[in-house]
Parts: structure tokens; sequence; C-alpha cells
């Protein structure tokens, strides 16, 4: 069994245990302790511990995974889909989720700036084009989870959250962003992840609400 340190409203130990679920594993999630540097000196979340490694980067640690647990695949086969699948998970890392995370210092009233909510409002509409785009050249068929689709469906949670409470402006979703999110939660995993984790994103959104 996998120990991860994590928190119940951190985004990226929701993409974690979507690959987990997938795959099958058993961990048990373990709060950062007091001294979590001197385990983990980055301080990221979440983190593997696996024996004698911990491992940190969600990213890392889904390949860490794939390599170790290869069934159920969640890299395809092929050299070209397997790179589109990595362009789509660094989109995702490096461009979509930073343009979300521009409004978590702003979901409160008491210390919400209109003009970084506006900004904020922009990269994301920019990125949301964009990952509509990708979807559409994607070869990867969707009626599976893939590794780049782990951090996308959190995102695109939070996004649908902020959204809902009227943090941030009405977003354009495009049909074919839709239909993804559509698809993706008609998988079982998917499904049982967001059961358990939609209640942590509203608790903490509404803790910072008041």
């Amino acid at each position: 069994m996998y120990e991860i340190y994590s928190v119940d409203h951190s985004l990226y130990c929701a993409k974690l245990r979507l690959t987990l679920r997938t795959k099958g594993l058993e961990w048990r999630d373990l709060a950062p302790p007091a001294d979590y540097l001197s385990l983990v000196p980055t301080g990221n979340l979440p983190a593997l511990v696996d024996g004698d490694l911990t491992l940190t980067d969600s990213e890392a640690i889904a390949e860490y995974l794939e390599e170790k647990h290869p069934a159920p695949a969640m890299l395809p086969t092929g050299l070209i889909p397997r790179a589109k699948c990595r362009e789509l998970s660094r989109f995702h890392d490096t461009r979509l989720e930073p343009a979300l995370r521009l409004l978590f210092a702003n979901v409160s009233p008491a210390t919400r700036v209109a003009s970084e909510v506006q900004a904020a409002h922009a990269e994301i509409t920019k990125r949301l084009s964009a990952l509509s785009t990708l979807l559409d050249q994607s070869p990867l068929p969707r009626d599976r989870l893939w590794l780049c689709d782990c951090g996308l469906i959190v995102t695109l949670e939070w996004l649908a959250l902020m959204e809902t409470h009227t943090v941030l402006p009405p977003l354009h979703w495009s049909d074919t962003v839709r239909t993804y999110c559509a698809q993706m939660e008609t998988l079982p995993q998917v499904a049982q992840e967001l059961e358990f984790y939609r209640p942590h994103m509203r608790e903490w959104m509404e803790g910072k609400l008041g």
C-alpha cells in the first residue's frame, strides 16, 4: 500500500488519486506533519512514499506509477499519441492550472481585487480556447482515462465552481470542452473521485466566502 501526503482540497492530490483509482492501487492518505519539510524538502503536495522512496510532483508520481504498474495503461501506444498525451499534461500544469491559480487569493470578498480577477478571467479564457483546439486535435479516444486527463478534470471542476459562486465572471465553454467534461464523468473512477472531492472543494470555497 502506498502512503500519500495530501490535503483534502488540493487540486494536485485529486489529480494523483485519479491515477491511483484507475490503476486499482491501494493507498493511505497522510496529513503533512509539522516537520514536513524535513521529509519533503520541496514542500510539495502530494508526495508518494513507496518503501525507501519519497517522490514529489504529481506528474513525476504519475509516470512512476505508470512504469511500475503498466496495466491498465494510462499512456497510449505509439510515439505520436504518447507525445500528444504528454503535451496535454504539460499544457495543464504550465498553462491552464496556473491561470486558475490566479483566482485563489481572490475568492474571499474581503481580499478580492477586481483587476486581478479580470486579468485571471482573460488568461483563463485564452487557455480554455487553446484547450478546445488541443482536444479537437487529440488522437486519444475518450472512452478511458489517460494521464493527461487527470489534471484537466480537476481544474475544469474548479473553474466551474468559481463561476457558480460568481468569483469569476461567466466563461465561454466551447462545445468541445463541455462534451469532454461529460465524457469524462461517465468513467467510473472519475465519478468516484468527484463524489469524494466535490464536498471538499465546496467546503474550502464556503470557508473563504464566509
